[in-house]
């Protein structure tokens, strides 16, 4: 069995997200559920979606919409009180380098750069953005993560991408390149990343497991998590907005 917390896992945080989960698994324990000692970090977070063992993980709203809705357990999305975005809703935000003067609609025609064609905040949230504002998007160059993205950008090979703002947010503090960057444009705000397990299980036990766990952080660790809360959204919430040509990968 695993469980992975995938999507905001980075070395400076590393350990704050041990604790977390080891408040979650002595919940679920608690609950009678089996529960993994540790995190699986060796599992790709994309692949775990499909285990029959999967405890735990976390999904973006895109490859939810696009593929697994039905096939997975909602539990709940995560609150990590965005910028300008309700409780467990999260957005994305289009980055330049600092010194570039110019905006959205100026950008667009340069060099884009973006983690992946089946990612919510790199891809999907740029064209619906685009086709929102009449723009028509370059084909992006595939970086493999938000923080190549950035570096691409902050060394002049892109002029801009788009990514998770809470990424953003924590790159301030970790990823020098990011610091050389700034937020042009805001997009709207989607579910944020939720909590699955595999399916047909109970959400309840889980989302209280979840709750109590965030709750029980230490401030030192909620800050360095910036996680606020697990947040009970409508099914109505996933229904997003899936621009032509985004798809996830066979």
């Amino acid at each position: 069995m695993i469980a992975s917390l995938p999507m905001y896992d980075r070395p400076a945080n590393a350990a704050a997200h041990d604790r977390l989960w080891a408040g979650i698994r002595d919940g679920l324990r608690d609950a009678g559920l089996d529960a993994p000692n540790t995190l699986s970090r060796d599992v790709l977070y994309r692949d775990s979606w499909g285990r029959d063992d999967l405890v735990l993980g976390q999904i973006c709203v895109l490859p939810w919409k696009l593929r697994f809705a039905g096939k997975l357990t909602l539990i709940g999305a995560s609150d990590y009180g965005v910028d300008t975005c309700p409780p467990g809703f999260f957005n994305a935000v289009m980055v330049a380098r600092a010194d570039d003067p110019r905006e959205a609609a100026e950008l667009v025609g340069g060099r884009f750069a973006a983690n992946a064609l089946h990612s919510q905040s790199g891809y999907g949230a740029a064209m619906n953005f685009a086709n929102r504002v009449g723009l028509i998007l370059p084909d992006p160059v595939i970086t493999g993560a938000h923080d190549k993205s950035v570096a691409m950008v902050a060394e002049g090979t892109a002029d801009f991408c788009f990514i998770d703002a809470h990424t953003f947010r924590m790159q301030q503090t970790d990823l020098p390149a990011a610091r050389a960057c700034r937020i042009v444009h805001r997009t709207r705000p989607v579910p944020g990343q939720s909590f699955v397990t595999r399916p047909g299980q109970d959400p309840a036990p889980y989302f209280a497991a979840i709750k109590a766990a965030i709750a029980g952080l230490s401030a030192s660790d909620r800050a360095t998590l910036g996680l606020r809360d697990i947040i009970r959204l409508p099914d109505a919430a996933y229904d997003i907005t899936i621009a032509q040509g985004v798809a996830f990968p066979d």
